[in-house]
């Protein structure tokens, strides 16, 4: 993993960073918990898990965003792939109903493809690969519970 970290990620993740970041699988992991406790309820959690998977996906790309366009001369490159992930998940939110499966397996592919585009980046927090993978793991967990309810 690469970073702007000379420790090599050493550092702890900042406690407020962790926490809500934690905080932000509760979506993930409760949706499909609440439809298997409530089958029929199943329809509705997809859906909400698929809409909250495209905003966090957006939220990664504008993270992605703002961290180029605070340099003196933004990466054309970067600005542009910073806008894939907004892309990728409206697309994908627009499937239509019954193919939810599809459309989570697609936004948690999503995520991993984010994932790895962070892992390999330059000039990030050394803790930040760390808590990427945290989250990553438990958002694709959820969305891979939502799709097999």
């Amino acid at each position: 993993m690469t970073s702007g970290d000379p420790s090599g990620g050493a550092g702890p993740i900042p406690r407020p960073v962790l926490a809500w970041g934690l905080a932000g699988l509760i979506p993930f992991l409760g949706l499909p918990m609440l439809s298997l406790a409530a089958p029929e309820l199943s329809a509705g959690c997809d859906r909400a898990l698929g809409l909250y998977a495209a905003v966090i996906l957006s939220f990664l790309g504008g993270a992605r965003w703002g961290r180029a366009v605070s340099d003196p001369e933004p990466n054309p490159r970067t600005i542009a792939f910073s806008m894939a992930p907004s892309v990728a998940a409206w697309g994908l939110v627009l499937l239509p109903a019954g193919h939810s499966g599809l459309q989570l397996a697609g936004l948690a592919a999503a995520l991993v493809l984010h994932l790895l585009w962070d892992l390999r980046s330059q000039g990030l927090p050394g803790w930040y690969p760390r808590l990427r993978l945290i989250l990553t793991a438990g958002a694709v967990a959820g969305l891979a519970a939502g799709a097999l309810v």
